[in-house]
């Protein structure tokens, strides 16, 4: 359902789905557990469903491998997170690990750098945007914060201090963003910082509700719906969700 015919651009287009439904995930920092009991809960059908990520699948949880395995999944779209970028940075050799230790990546103090540097490849690849459908039907999809509109964002010509801001950028969640530069842009989904609760702040929809934390929990919303789940790991390990599998 991808349309686009580039091999790895920044921006990623996806047709409508007109044959299931799109999820959006928030934040998974290694929750996979977390992930296999909503995905139960949701029914999700992965002959036809889609589920999109905001980033940041490893890190701070303790399945940070086996969530970019999912990259291998063909019914899952991530979008590159901070925490990505910070893998591959130090694959690269452009920061120290110590650095990306005090960023939650001390599970891969044992991975061989032939590893890391395989890992780094894979998520290099990963766009920065996903925008889905056109029209009233439209969702964006990034990992922290824009601030324009859907043509803007649609040409992908981002500044350093833009990607910044798509990788990092905190500003609309701390109240310091101005939401009226957000005027014309489609509803988009992003993650990177941690909320109580899903909930809108312009265009943007918050659904990282901080899957790691003692008090967090992960969740997963239908795109253009207010329909969501949410629950902790604590409670999906209770329910039995380490021995689901995924589709």
């Amino acid at each position: 359902m991808d349309t686009t015919s580039e091999a790895y651009p920044i921006v990623r287009r996806h047709a409508v789905n007109t044959a299931g439904r799109d999820f959006v995930v928030g934040d998974l920092h290694g929750c996979v557990d977390a992930l296999r009991y909503l995905l139960r809960e949701i029914v999700f059908d992965p002959t036809c469903d889609r589920l999109f990520s905001v980033g940041d699948l490893i890190d701070r949880g303790s399945q940070s491998e086996e969530a970019l395995a999912l990259l291998d999944k063909p019914w899952f779209f991530p979008v590159l997170g901070n925490h990505e970028d910070a893998l591959c940075l130090v694959a690269e050799g452009a920061m120290r690990r110590s650095a990306w230790d005090s960023l939650g990546g001390g599970w891969a103090q044992a991975l061989p750098d032939r590893i890391l540097r395989g890992y780094a490849r894979w998520l290099r690849t990963l766009p920065l945007v996903r925008v889905v459908g056109s029209g009233a039907r439209r969702f964006n999809v990034l990992h922290a914060e824009f601030f324009g509109d859907d043509a803007a964002l649609d040409v992908g010509i981002f500044t350093e201090r833009v990607r910044q801001q798509l990788l990092w950028g905190r500003e609309l969640a701390l109240g310091s963003g101005m939401v009226e530069r957000q005027a014309g842009l489609s509803p988009t989904y992003c993650g990177h910082t941690p909320m109580r609760e899903m909930g809108r702040i312009g265009a943007q929809i918050f659904i990282d509700t901080g899957a790691f934390a003692a008090t967090g929990k992960l969740t997963v919303t239908e795109a253009l719906t207010p329909r969501a789940w949410s629950v902790s790991v604590e409670q999906a390990l209770a329910e039995g969700a380490d021995q689901m599998s995924l589709p």
